[in-house]
């Protein structure tokens, strides 16, 4: 008895083994840790791809982790943050920092983006504003950018950053991001309503698909 025991608990243990090798199979974690630092920022990060939108965000620019936190809800994502860097200077070199810590992280937790659904396009209001995003998570790096803004800032926000933020988000994640505002007054409204439209899109791109059984999403086998 003791044996047939024994037996069954190593053919559990081998089970929980494969099915944890195999990124985007059902149950797999799919996790993150990424530090980034050089002369300029400290950014250091985890997150959780199969996460419910939790997230404890610290950066020097409030309305930026604001904008964080809703793009993390929005695409069910997990994510602890802490990013510093020399915005007495200038807020370009966090702002960028923060996207290529975050893109890294994805590529990371995805690998090779087995069973996922891979592309996916979300509009989201808010108020006034219409935002859209459009993703595909194809290997290939991709930005567009199509919004314009009435003011130079929003909250201690430099808005001529965000083109920056997704152009260095989709290099790192090696994926095309296509963003527009379609319409909207308020600046507030049109930033946050860009943020969960990409946040939307994201969540439905990393969604695992069960008719693709595990296969990578693409006819060439191999996303790069």
């Amino acid at each position: 008895m003791k044996r047939e025991k024994g037996q069954e608990r190593q053919r559990r243990q081998k089970r929980q083994r494969m099915l944890r090798k195999t990124v985007g199979s059902r149950g797999a974690s799919r996790r993150s840790a990424v530090s980034r630092q050089t002369a300029e920022t400290r950014v250091e990060l985890r997150l959780n791809v199969d996460g419910s939108g939790r997230t404890k965000i610290e950066t020097p620019i409030p309305f930026f982790s604001h904008m964080l936190d809703a793009f993390c809800r929005f695409a069910n994502l997990d994510l602890e943050l802490t990013a510093a860097g020399d915005v007495e200077i200038d807020q370009h070199h966090t702002v960028e920092d923060v996207a290529l810590a975050l893109g890294q992280a994805l590529r990371e937790a995805l690998g090779e983006r087995r069973g996922i659904r891979r592309a996916a396009s979300a509009s989201v209001p808010m108020d006034d504003a219409l935002g859209f995003c459009a993703v595909d998570l194809s290997g290939r790096p991709f930005s567009v950018f199509d919004a314009k803004f009435g003011k130079e800032r929003q909250g201690e926000l430099e808005l001529d950053l965000l083109p920056e933020f997704f152009r260095a988000l989709a290099n790192s994640s090696r994926a095309n991001w296509h963003l527009r505002i379609e319409y909207g007054e308020n600046e507030h409204h049109k930033v946050e309503a860009l943020f969960k439209s990409a946040g939307s899109a994201l969540g439905q791109a990393v969604a695992r698909d069960g008719a693709r059984a595990g296969a990578v999403p693409s006819t060439k086998g191999v996303l790069e």
